[in-house]
């Protein structure tokens, strides 16, 4: 498979899906609008989106409800997401495009969750619904009630981490590094730098980060037009930070959602990685779990 191949597995560029919705060919559309402090993606998707497109709600159907335990945005029960899955229309067979207006960042959720779920055949729209219009795609105003959908989904489609599990994680590179060996694994800070540096903290109980972790920021994923990095720029940012194919590879955000846009850019450059679901809102509220701060 060629690296054009393995990122056509990840991300469709708006000229293809422009031709499967002229084309009538069936496609399921989900519009994942969605930003940490913002209530409106409902509102913004009326307003106009991609034909054909359902709207999903991030809070309510792309997590279980936050706990101080398991973090803000938890994973959905399995089978909660099937029903909400269903409603937007996943069918057997049918392939899948999410997108949203910050790049992919909050559609990666989707992505990662019916991936992890079975679904093989979906990807987000590189770009996002800036990259739609740019092309000439048109915009429908309105809700969007599709028929239902009769996705079976199946939870291990992909690795996902618990809170021991990423700590086990931690102290794997920790002591890679004290006895100056190559890093066998590698765990990787999605959020902004200034939040990895224990410089700021809008949300979470702590600032800083979990020890061991290197920071790349998952809008360093993207170039100035909210697309993906090209396959080369994206392969080298991360061979710089040791995550290549065959290193054991971890992710975190601060809840589990920008980290999934951090998985599908390295999927898109074949090196596979484990989301760690509960991040660091789940980590920085046990005062049992050290906290580093700086670079």
């Amino acid at each position: 498979m060629t690296n054009d191949d393995v990122r056509r597995t990840v991300l469709i560029d708006a000229e293809e899906l422009r031709s499967l919705v002229s084309a009538g060919r069936e496609v399921c559309v989900l519009d994942v609008r969605w930003a940490l402090g913002r209530t409106d993606g409902a509102a913004q998707h009326r307003l106009g989106h991609v034909p054909g497109a359902v709207f999903v709600d991030l809070d309510t159907e792309l997590a279980a409800p936050a706990t101080t335990r398991d973090g803000r945005h938890p994973l959905p029960v399995v089978g909660d997401l099937q029903v909400a899955a269903r409603r937007w229309g996943v069918r057997a067979g049918v392939p899948v495009v999410a997108y949203d207006a910050v790049g992919g960042m909050s559609a990666a959720r989707a992505w990662w969750l019916l991936r992890w779920c079975g679904v093989s055949d979906v990807r987000l729209l590189d770009g996002g619904l800036g990259a739609w219009v740019a092309a000439g795609g048109v915009l429908e105003g309105g809700d969007v009630t599709p028929e239902p959908g009769d996705v079976v989904l199946h939870a291990g489609g992909l690795e996902v981490l618990g809170l021991d599990d990423v700590a086990g994680v931690a102290a794997e590179v920790q002591q890679d590094r004290r006895a100056r060996v190559p890093a066998g694994s590698v765990l990787l800070d999605a959020r902004a730098g200034e939040r990895f540096r224990g410089e700021v903290e809008p949300i979470d109980p702590r600032a800083g980060h979990i020890p061991g972790a290197l920071s790349a920021p998952t809008a360093e994923n993207l170039d100035g037009d909210g697309r993906f990095l090209a396959p080369e720029a994206l392969r080298a940012r991360f061979a710089r930070l040791g995550a290549v194919p065959g290193a054991r590879v971890a992710v975190y955000c601060g809840s589990g959602v920008t980290a999934a846009h951090e998985v599908a850019a390295l999927a898109s450059v074949g090196v596979e990685a484990a989301l760690y679901a509960g991040s660091w809102s789940q980590w920085s509220a046990d005062p049992g779990r050290p906290v580093a701060t700086g670079a």
